[in-house]
């Protein structure tokens, strides 16, 4: 009997061992068999014409990623899910009512998207690396990588834009400029030509002065809309937000905004969710249009 336990007592750190790493690996399994659910999920939210509806799903929706990624922390499509996910939230239904809560996702977001960028061998921190630092390391990056450059760049330029008094955000934006321009270098159509939509409110947004290149913005949002096939509102949306607004041109800001509001809801199913959103908002940007011109 004593050799038996004293057997026992030796084997079982063994069997615990081995019970914790098929827990471990059964919880990463179950989380890399939802992928293509996940992929479903989005393109039905992609979908979704009730605001509304989107809106209170959400939430939900990010916390279950969220504790997936406790399941399978290294799981880069999982973090770029979460990244997307959180810009969406906060970009559509957020921003505009609570700008200070709108930052802190637009922070979670970098952040996922940030972890989904190393976890692609980018090993560089962009707030803390020279743009000589920064230029070299995403001028390696592949095609892999693309996904990640791009959601760290527009999470950290949405947080930006909403902390325009903090000193550093000039820099930081100039940050998100260089991985977002490695982007267009790999593939200028990735998320609906977003990179050139980027460009568009970077180069729009700014006089010339202070960097700003009004014709070059120009041309980012004709390509934008080019790949889109003048279907993504949200294209015209950043332009008289950004470029009209900038140029104060009202004429030209309040047609492209009624345009937007106009717009049949059928245009774009695939991308109703977001022509929706661009409704709204747009909606919102005509009532400040008296204060800005």
């Amino acid at each position: 009997m004593a050799t038996t336990r004293h057997v026992l007592l030796k084997l079982l750190p063994g069997i615990l061992a081995t019970l914790l790493l098929s827990a471990c690996s059964m919880g990463k399994m179950v989380v890399q068999g939802t992928e293509s659910i996940m992929d479903s999920s989005v393109e039905a939210m992609n979908r979704e014409t009730d605001l509304e509806l989107a809106r209170e799903a959400m939430p939900a929706n990010l916390k279950l990623i969220e504790g997936m990624l406790i399941e399978d922390p290294g799981n880069t499509t999982m973090r770029l899910y979460a990244a997307e996910g959180f810009y969406g939230y906060a970009y559509g239904f957020i921003e505009l009512e609570n700008p200070e809560r709108a930052s802190l996702f637009y922070r979670r977001c970098y952040h996922h998207a940030l972890q989904a960028l190393q976890d692609t061998g980018i090993k560089v921190n962009p707030e803390y690396s020279s743009a000589a630092e920064l230029e070299t390391a995403v001028g390696k990056a592949g095609g892999k990588a693309v996904p990640a450059l791009f959601w760290s760049a527009s999470c950290l330029a949405k947080w930006i834009d909403l902390n325009r008094d903090e000193p550093t955000s000039i820099i930081e934006l100039s940050t998100a400029a260089i991985m977002m321009q490695r982007v267009l270098e790999l593939d200028e159509d990735f998320y609906y030509g977003g990179a050139h939509m980027f460009f568009g409110a970077y180069y729009g947004g700014r006089s010339p002065m202070l960097g700003g290149d009004h014709a070059l913005a120009e041309q980012h949002f004709s390509k934008a809309a080019a790949i889109n096939q003048d279907r993504l509102l949200i294209v015209e949306l950043l332009q008289a937000e950004y470029l009209d607004r900038q140029r104060l041109d009202q004429a030209g800001f309040h047609q492209r905004l009624t345009r937007i509001v106009e717009a049949p809801d059928n245009l774009y199913p695939e991308m109703a969710l977001t022509n929706g959103i661009a409704k709204q908002r747009a909606r919102h940007l005509l009532t400040l249009e008296d204060d800005w011109f």
